[in-house]
């Protein structure tokens, strides 16, 4: 069992002494520091960290936001180091402690109501969706052409202009011609 710290600050002028000594008086055999935004997504420092992770490791934060700015980084997180079979804490949220029982009811709570959220956005873009079609909305990009100019396309092309003439006359491409049936 390993037990690495990650320390973040959000701009190279605050210093990372306060987070790393805090790690380093729990007993962190190593310590994975970053200044980068939190909202960044890629931050090197801790990819790396995520990638050596083993069964047993426990990856140590002084606060949450340290780690991530959202919930939903936040539960990728510790998706990523359970799915490794790893332990994660907080040192200034006890409850966000995976070593213990009630850590991982807490977490497991936190997953479930982000989770909840997920279905609940999907259904109301989903309802949101259906009503706006009874409401004759159509979806998709809009038609480049009217149905008059399509007739005129139709009856030109049949006339002999070619695909490319024709997309100039109208301000289309070629391709959007040439995908006109004829009658």
């Amino acid at each position: 069992m390993t037990i690495i710290g990650y320390a973040r600050v959000s701009t190279v002028g605050q210093s990372l002494e306060a987070q790393i000594q805090q790690l380093s008086d729990h007993g962190c055999d190593s310590i994975f520091q970053e200044k980068s935004s939190g909202a960044k997504v890629d931050r090197p420092q801790l990819t790396k960290l995520l990638s050596t992770l083993k069964r047993g490791d426990i990856l140590v934060v002084t606060r949450l936001d340290r780690l991530a700015r959202s919930t939903f980084d936040l539960l990728n997180i510790l998706k990523s180091t359970g799915a490794k079979e790893a332990h994660f804490l907080s040192l200034s949220e006890p409850w966000a402690n995976t070593t213990t029982a009630i850590g991982k009811l807490m977490l497991t709570v936190l997953f479930g109501m982000a989770e909840f959220e997920r279905d609940l956005i999907a259904l109301r873009t989903s309802d949101g969706r259906e009503r706006a079609k009874k409401a004759g909305v159509k979806f998709g990009p809009k038609f480049k052409l009217s149905g008059h100019q399509v007739q005129e396309i139709r009856k030109r092309k049949e006339a002999g202009e070619s695909c490319r003439f024709l997309g100039r006359s109208y301000g289309v491409s070629a391709n959007t011609i040439s995908r006109i049936k004829s009658f």
